[in-house]
């Protein structure tokens, strides 16, 4: 997962700022003051962007358009001062079970993609969360004062529990307080601003009330309340099913198109996608879902480079049958995916290159990682 400030020139472009509503209930009351009093008297702080990502496989098209293109985007336009930091968060990804050898093999090419798609290690901070031992040892600090209430009401948790609720032994705890290690992810590093999609949203408001909780116990400027910063691309829609999310977990590959995808295999997706038989091209996410799907996925392709609504995209289509407009968007899938591809098979192979980067990421993460967690073990008396 605000007001823009002239540090963030035209990253300001590539999200839409949310002002997410301060901590609910007794909280609020309480803190109000003591956040005021604080901010009256505290300098400004450097802005710091702080995302992850889990390491489960080749991102899809969906994981691109909808936060990894940003990630570049922002890299590229903050100011010098502003630092970013991007995590491959593998304590995440064992919140389900996986097998030792292809998380090894996962984290390997994720890494590997994020620079395929240009983020550059001497500008950015990029790390797997488990080679940062603060993030677990701040997450189990915050859960002794997290609410366990807050957490069973939390809209995804509700989700990804829904299917085991009847056999309590398939439960497991990390997949129950996952959130508060969100919440320790960001925390940690000072974060001022998080982009995440709107299913993330509720995960940032509860790392605010977390900082806001403990700052207030403790009298104490401990924690930076971080603002959620709501991607501009919509959610990328399945191939085949347009009525729910791309993903990796979908049981037909049909219904993805992968950033390591050749031109054929491409067409081959798109020439499949469902669609319908109403006519010319028209965009109507409601009646026309599937068609609606590829005029987004070309407009966030396209980034704003050439066509600026998606009625730019739909007077093309218009001139094209149907079959000739699945060739169309397949070419410009095509075009964004290409060079992507291409980068991540020279860097893939590249194992040395890849450990001492990891590495670097890593050990820059621990000292932006450092000052916080030793400042927090103080005020809770363990230091």
């Amino acid at each position: 997962m605000q007001s823009r400030s002239p540090i963030w020139r035209s990253a300001s472009n590539a999200f839409r700022s949310v002002t997410q509503p301060r901590p609910r209930s007794g909280i609020q009351d309480a803190t109000a003051p003591f956040r005021r009093r604080l901010s009256s008297h505290a300098k400004p702080r450097p802005q710091v962007i702080f995302s992850g990502i889990q390491p489960t496989g080749i991102p899809h098209l969906g994981n691109y358009l909808g936060a990894l293109q940003r990630w570049v985007q922002l890299q590229n336009d903050a100011s010098p001062e502003t630092t970013l930091i991007y995590s491959l968060v593998d304590l995440h990804a064992i919140t389900v079970r996986q097998d030792p050898r292809q998380l090894r093999q996962w984290k390997k090419e994720s890494l590997a993609m994020l620079l395929a798609i240009g983020l550059d290690p001497n500008r950015s901070i990029i790390f797997h969360q488990s080679d940062v031992p603060a993030h677990a040892e701040l997450m189990w600090i915050l859960s002794c004062q997290a609410s366990t209430g807050y957490l069973g009401r939390m809209t995804q948790w509700k989700d990804k529990t829904a299917n085991e609720r009847e056999n309590s032994e398939k439960l497991k705890l990390g997949l129950f307080s996952y959130p508060v290690l969100q919440a320790a992810d960001v925390l940690l590093h000072q974060t001022t601003h998080v982009p995440v999609g709107h299913d993330q949203a509720q995960h940032l408001e509860f790392a605010r009330e977390l900082a806001s909780g403990f700052n207030h116990v403790y009298r104490e400027d401990i924690f930076t309340y971080p603002e959620t910063m709501i991607s501009p691309a919509k959610r990328v829609m399945s191939l085949t099913d347009p009525s729910v999310k791309m993903s990796k977990s979908h049981s037909n590959p049909k219904s993805r198109i992968l950033l390591t995808d050749d031109k054929q295999t491409i067409e081959q997706k798109i020439k499949q996608a469902m669609t319908d038989s109403l006519g010319p091209v028209t965009y109507d996410p409601q009646s026309r879902a599937g068609v609606s799907n590829l005029l987004d996925i070309v407009l966030h392709c396209d980034a704003g480079q050439t066509y600026q609504t998606v009625d730019d995209i739909v007077s093309i289509g218009n001139r094209l049958s149907l079959k000739a407009f699945k060739e169309w968007v397949a070419e410009r899938i095509e075009q964004t995916v290409r060079p992507i591809c291409e980068r991540y098979a020279d860097i893939v192979g590249e194992q040395k290159q890849l450990d001492r980067i990891a590495e670097e990421g890593a050990e820059r993460a621990r000292a932006s990682a450092r000052p916080t967690l030793h400042r927090v073990k103080e005020t809770v008396g363990l230091l």
